[in-house]
């Protein structure tokens, strides 16, 4: 992975190191001795190549230098600057020679590049931690969307079959008031009609004169009252209270109040429940 970076600026820098030079020694050889050219050329590939170094001996023991990146970056700029006079003042190819003016700066930002990934760069172990972890983000939100669609599909089911039943419902109820109007219908129409005033009478009470009164059902043989059946006076709030405590305290400990009102029952005595109960949170 580390050659995928050093490897373009490397070639990149011996490109634009080699066509500085190149540049250099026939611009200047016209002007000066070629050796003075070939040391100009040289000075400005060397300096450029030296804060190279020096900035990647600074990268990998982890620190950094603006002053030396500053210098790095002021010989590239030079050494382009060169390229651009040069393409300028020559009398054929300025457009080719202007096209390659940009490669040594081209090569200090593919430097660039290549400190920023070691910058960034992970183990392998630690690669592979992060590729686990988004494999498991992605199954979680695989199992999740199908949960989703699951939970969905079943809604609708269920949304279905309660969209049928309540029709069926709606159906069977509009047959049944369908039913109940003719019944009514059926029954208004007997009210209305002719006898039914002489046949209701004949089983009600004598509502107007000179109507046949009403019939009673006959009764075969003599009627003795009964006398479970007859109603007792009235228990006063005293003797209420009195046959309360009387039963309440016939067993120790004393009964409950289901209890005293199931013998109270049993012994034939009558009172209404709230009587009763009120007798009973007098005397308890």
């Amino acid at each position: 992975m580390k050659a995928k970076t050093v490897l373009p600026a490397v070639a990149m820098t011996a490109v634009s190191m080699v066509l500085t030079l190149a540049v250099v020694v026939m611009w200047l050889g016209g002007a000066v001795p070629w050796p003075v050219a070939l040391v100009v050329g040289l000075g400005i590939d060397g300096g450029w190549l030296a804060t190279l170094a020096y900035e990647r001996r600074l990268a990998a023991q982890g620190d950094h230098s603006g002053p030396v990146t500053a210098v790095g970056w002021s010989f590239g700029l030079l050494a382009t600057g060169v390229l651009i006079a040069h393409a300028l003042t020559a009398d054929h190819s300025r457009g080719a020679w202007l096209a390659v003016a940009w490669l040594p700066l081209a090569a200090k930002a593919l430097w660039l590049v290549h400190g920023l990934w070691e910058r960034t760069a992970l183990t392998p172990s630690a690669l592979g931690a992060i590729r686990g972890i988004q494999q498991e983000a992605r199954d979680e939100a695989a199992v999740a969307r199908a949960r989703l669609r699951a939970q969905a599909a079943t809604e609708e089911t269920r949304l279905t079959a309660v969209t049928a039943a309540g029709a069926r419902v709606a159906r069977v109820q509009a047959k049944t008031a369908a039913t109940l109007a003719g019944a009514w219908s059926t029954l208004e129409s007997a009210r209305q009609g002719e006898g039914t005033g002489r046949a209701l009478t004949s089983v009600t009470a004598r509502v107007t004169p000179d109507v046949t009164p009403a019939w009673e059902l006959p009764v075969w043989g003599p009627t003795d009252p009964v006398p479970a059946l007859e109603t007792g006076p009235a228990l006063t709030d005293a003797q209420l209270d009195e046959l309360v405590v009387e039963i309440r305290d016939s067993r120790t400990p004393p009964l409950s109040y289901r209890e005293m009102a199931t013998r109270f029952r049993t012994a034939g005595h009558s009172a209404s429940e709230v009587r009763l109960r009120a007798a009973w949170k007098r005397v308890a």
